[in-house]
């Protein structure tokens, strides 16, 4: 089984990358399962009906979200109605929405689970053992493969999750933080391992917001509507999980694509910029961007 990941959705700007070039993502990786964090999708705050509509009809088969689950009025009834639309697990009972997933395809069943970590933001249940119930639950129903999205701040935390399933879950994939990290592997039992996978959306803001309205918020310490960037180039960050039969990871790589505006309307790839240190339109990355066991590809 193969499992593509698209890193946090930021904006129309993300939203028109997606569209672009998911498809061909989806055409090059050939992946049983898609799974995209569309937390910031809408104009960098939550999600809505028709977003996420549109995920879906681009190959979407389950759309995680975050902190920022709530803050479109759309999402509670969405949340209510889309068992493939989740929000953390770790909010409270009585919580609109649910926190797991299982899609199937042929064959396989694929769960996903989100969790929300608690380290520099607000404070939920345990996402540790939140996630002991969830994962007993799934084995229990015969679900062997499990992906789970860590959507938290601190890089400790989520690797601290990842060695606590390690074995249980198939994959610990992290968000929020919008940069990819270098530190795709597999754990010892057989979990595939990302801190974070990056987000899809413009890259010459901050975390994908406009740079003068976050300046301005560590400049003056004063509140400040941060706006989502609508120029300059933009990014789609990924992750892409090979899982064995038994649920074991065989192995995870990380990629991006970046394109960089020359006019309206045309995007040139990296590759035809001379002065570009950027990977090429639709690179996968090098070697060293992903882990695999000695079987890479086993349980395709």
């Amino acid at each position: 089984m193969r499992v593509l990941f698209v890193g946090d959705v930021v904006g129309r700007p993300g939203r028109k990358m997606l569209a672009l070039h998911l498809p061909r993502l989806i055409d090059a990786e050939r992946p049983d399962f898609v799974v995209i964090n569309g937390e910031n999708a809408a104009h960098g705050r939550g999600i809505t009906r028709k977003i996420a509509a549109d995920f879906f009809a681009l190959g979407a088969d389950v759309i995680t979200l975050g902190n920022h689950a709530w803050d479109n009025k759309e999402a509670f009834d969405l949340l209510a109605e889309e068992p493939r639309v989740l929000r953390p697990l770790n909010y409270p009972p009585g919580t609109a929405g649910r926190g797991v997933a299982v899609v199937e395809k042929g064959a396989w069943r694929l769960g996903v689970v989100s969790v929300l970590g608690r380290s520099f933001m607000s404070p939920l249940d345990d996402p540790f053992r939140t996630l002991d119930a969830a994962l007993e639950e799934l084995a229990a129903s015969g679900v062997r493969h499990v992906v789970v999205d860590v959507h938290a701040e601190a890089t400790a935390e989520k690797e601290a999750i990842g060695w606590y399933v390690d074995g249980r879950a198939s994959a610990v994939i992290g968000t929020h933080t919008h940069v990819q990290t270098a530190d795709a592997r597999l754990l010892p039992g057989g979990t595939a391992y990302l801190t974070d996978v990056g987000m899809t959306g413009p890259m010459d803001g901050v975390l994908g917001m406009r740079r003068d309205e976050v300046l301005a918020r560590f400049l003056t310490g004063l509140p400040q509507r941060f706006d989502v960037l609508t120029e300059g180039p933009r990014e789609l960050s990924y992750a892409v999980v090979d899982l064995r039969p038994d649920g074991r990871a065989a192995a995870i790589r990380r990629g991006r694509i970046v394109e960089t505006p020359q006019a309206e309307g045309t995007y040139v790839p990296p590759e035809a910029q001379a002065a570009s240190a950027s990977p090429a339109k639709g690179s996968t990355g090098s070697p060293a961007s992903g882990a695999s066991a000695p079987e890479a590809g086993a349980g395709r």
